[in-house]
């Protein structure tokens, strides 16, 4: 007797996708300290996003498909946008612009500053959002 596989119930479930950005390098205006205030520093920003799409496997337009060079340009317009005294709100900030995307449900945010501390190779932070249900 051969076993039928179980249809998917869950329709959305072949639809989740990874989309991440590494290693992005911004110069951005941020930091407490008064030669932080003056000058920009080099950021390294990492964002993944569990991203719900309706790409079929087929086709070959990018409008199908959740456009990452957009998270890209977005990310480096936000960053250098203004000063932020703190990476964890420049972070909160780049998770809500990602999340404001309807298929965007959940988004990690990793910001480095590696020219900051010079016994360290790099110092930061990392959050994860998700949208609110």
């Amino acid at each position: 007797m051969m076993i039928e596989p179980r249809a998917n119930t869950d329709a959305t479930n072949d639809l989740h996708r990874r989309v991440f950005v590494r290693d992005l390098e911004i110069l951005a205006s941020v930091g407490i300290f008064e030669v932080e205030m003056r000058y920009e520093q080099r950021i390294i920003v990492g964002i993944e996003l569990d991203v719900l799409d309706t790409y079929d496997g087929i086709s070959e337009r990018i409008a199908d498909v959740f456009d990452y060079s957009r998270v890209v340009r977005d990310t480096e317009m936000l960053c250098q946008s203004r000063h932020f005294k703190l990476i964890e709100t420049l972070a909160d900030a780049i998770a809500k612009q990602c999340l404001a995307d309807p298929r965007v449900h959940a988004v990690s945010v990793r910001i480095e500053k590696p020219d900051i501390m010079p016994n360290c190779k790099t110092v930061g932070i990392e959050i994860k959002r998700s949208r609110s249900i």
